[in-house]
């Protein structure tokens, strides 16, 4: 068989499919109040998956069990990552010391410029001395009293004494530049403390991944690895099934389908429990046909079209029956177009 003629009978089952559908899975009439169509009842399915790779430590629940929000459900071992982590702290440990000696560098060079201006203050004063005394020596040399030579030293005395003055001022002006210098080196402490911190906090979060918790209550549907085995990075490990989330799905043609509102009332008849009817509201209408030829152009071509529809179960209902929740269930739809009116005999009573 070539490509072409694969194609073709592919396309021709699939209309095959949609007429089987039409005929089987549905009743009712155009201009009636009750729709009927077949359908099962299904949940959303969650998949609980690693976020790294690495080997299945424990798988903590079996097929079947029930959970709660945030239980334990299983754990992923990453010696890669707990080696990261004991490196990431042993940085965050070196940043935190370096930030220690940081401070006590700048405790030391805020000292040495208080020292430095105490001697700062005292060369002042040593050159005020030298001043008072180089004019004192300098009038008495004039008239004699003393020699000139002493007058001579006491202007070296208060040359010398300004050299001092400078001196101290300089060193001041270094211990100034020492102590920016150390408040620069804290402050880059920190941030490696931050950065430190930061990273060993994404690690963590990391691992802390690696226990894998159940994102809503539900039920265990699978086991899709065991204990011992090595999951890639997003690895599928159980599949939940959500059992506050429960809808049937069942299909409607195209002049049924455009009646149908968002927030109608259903009833659903599970054949396993055929006495008692399931409250439920549509929550969606699909807007493309599931059936489509290549090309409509006759009515009957139209009434091909099939819309899916979906049910959603109370899940106060559901709350109340947790465990007795199944998906998988096939049955029947009823739908009710018109609120106003009575449900048919045919609809039993709604469950209690």
């Amino acid at each position: 068989m070539t490509g072409l003629q694969t194609k073709v009978g592919m396309a021709a089952g699939v209309v095959v499919v949609g007429l089987v559908l039409y005929y089987l899975n549905f009743s009712g009439t155009e201009g009636g109040n009750l729709l009927k169509s077949n359908g099962r009842v299904e949940a959303t399915e969650i998949a609980v998956a690693s976020k790294i790779a690495g080997r299945i430590n424990d798988l903590l629940v079996d097929e079947g069990d029930f959970v709660e929000q945030g239980q334990l459900l299983a754990t992923v071992e990453s010696a890669s990552l707990v080696a990261l982590l004991h490196q990431a702290e042993a940085q965050l440990q070196q940043a935190k010391s370096a930030t220690v000696a940081a401070q006590s560098v700048l405790l030391q060079r805020e000292s040495e410029k208080a020292a430095l201006d105490a001697v700062l203050i005292q060369r002042h004063a040593e050159l005020v001395a030298a001043r008072s005394r180089a004019r004192r020596t300098g009038t008495l040399a004039e008239t004699g009293s003393v020699s000139k030579q002493l007058a001579e030293d006491n202007d070296t005395l208060v040359v010398s004494a300004k050299t001092a003055v400078s001196s101290a001022t300089a060193q001041i002006e270094a211990a100034v530049a020492g102590i920016a210098s150390a408040k620069a080196q804290i402050n880059s402490a920190a941030s490696a403390v931050d950065a430190a911190t930061a990273t060993v906090a994404r690690v963590q979060s990391e691992l802390n991944d690696n226990q894998l918790k159940a994102p809503r209550a539900g039920r265990i549907q699978y086991r899709i690895a065991l204990s011992g085995e090595i999951v890639a990075a997003g690895g599928k490990v159980l599949s939940l099934i959500d059992l506050t989330d429960v809808y049937m799905t069942f299909f409607l043609p195209s002049t049924m389908a455009g009646q149908v509102a968002i927030g109608s009332e259903v009833r659903v008849v599970l054949d396993a429990v055929p006495q008692v009817s399931i409250p439920a509201k549509v929550s969606y209408v699909a807007d493309v046909a599931q059936f489509t030829p290549k090309t409509v152009e006759t009515r009957s071509e139209r009434e091909k079209l099939m819309f899916r529809v979906k049910a959603q179960i109370s899940p106060k209902l559901l709350e109340k029956y947790i465990s007795k929740v199944k998906t998988g269930l096939p049955g029947a739809a009823y739908l009710r177009l018109d609120s106003s009116q009575p449900w048919p005999a045919e609809v039993p009573e709604l469950v209690q």
